[in-house]
C-alpha cells in the first residue's frame, strides 16, 4: 500500500507524463475556471474513486465523498454542514445539470448502520460514525425485516437503500427541488459493485437497480 513517499513517486510520474499530456486542459481550467455539469456524491472508501470509475478528465465532475455517500436532510441548525455547502455551491454557483449519488458494495458505513454495532459512542471513538449513519435508521427497518441484519444480501440491500435515502434528502433542499421542478437539474442514483466491477443505475420510477451495459 502506498505510504507518503509512494504518493510522491506517483506525483513525479504525473508531473513527467500525465501533466504534459493534459497541459492544454489544465491551461483552459486556469484561464476559464471550473464549469463541471455533473456532481457526484460518493463514499470515501478507497476502492471507489469516481474519476477512475467514470474515466473523466480534470474539471469534468464536482465530487463530494463521505462515509456511505450520504446526504443529510436540509436543515439550518448551527454546525458545520460540509455536504450541504458543497451541494449549495454545485447547484447555485456551478449550475450543475445532474447530481449522481453513487453507493457501492461492501460499504462499511452501511454495514454499521445495518448491524448497529459501533465501536464506542464518544466522538473520536465511534461516535462520529454512529451519529452519521443514523441517517439510515428509517431505511434499516424494511431491510432488516426482509433480509435480516447480517449476510451479503442484507448488506447489499442496505447499500442500495442508502442511495434512495440520499436522493430523498436531496429533494428536501429548496434550491434543489426548485431546480428539479424547472427542469434545470436531474437527480440520479448509481451503485458500483466492487466484486463485479459493474455499475448499476437506479430506475427513477421503481427504485430498482439495473446493470449498465
Amino acid at each position: 500500500m502506498p505510504e507518503f513517499h509512494e504518493l510522491l513517486n506517483g506525483y513525479r510520474r504525473f508531473r513527467s507524463e500525465g501533466y504534459p499530456r493534459q497541459r492544454a486542459r489544465y491551461d483552459e481550467l486556469v484561464a476559464q475556471g471550473q464549469s463541471p455539469k455533473l456532481m457526484i456524491i460518493g463514499c470515501s472508501d478507497s476502492r471507489v474513486d469516481p474519476a477512475q470509475i467514470f474515466d473523466v478528465d480534470p474539471g469534468e465532475i464536482f465530487v463530494v465523498r463521505n462515509v456511505a455517500a450520504l446526504v443529510p436532510p436540509f436543515e439550518k441548525t448551527p454546525g458545520q454542514h460540509g455536504v450541504s455547502a458543497a451541494i449549495e455551491f454545485a447547484v447555485q454557483v456551478l449550475k450543475v445539470r445532474q447530481i449522481v449519488v453513487m453507493g457501492h458494495g461492501m460499504c462499511g458505513g452501511c454495514k454499521a448502520a445495518l448491524t448497529q454495532e459501533m465501536h464506542g459512542s464518544e466522538p473520536g471513538e465511534g461516535g462520529f460514525v454512529a451519529n452519521w449513519v443514523h441517517l439510515l435508521d428509517a431505511a434499516r427497518e424494511p431491510v432488516a425485516a426482509e433480509h435480516g441484519t447480517s449476510g451479503r444480501a442484507a448488506e447489499r440491500a442496505m447499500e442500495m437503500a442508502a442511495v434512495g435515502v440520499s436522493l430523498d434528502n436531496l429533494r428536501t433542499f429548496p434550491f434543489v427541488s426548485a431546480a428539479v421542478a424547472r427542469g434545470d437539474l436531474k437527480l440520479r442514483g448509481t451503485f458500483f459493485a466492487i466484486s463485479e466491477g459493474v455499475l448499476y443505475h437506479r430506475d427513477e420510477a421503481t427504485g430498482v437497480f439495473e446493470p449498465v451495459e
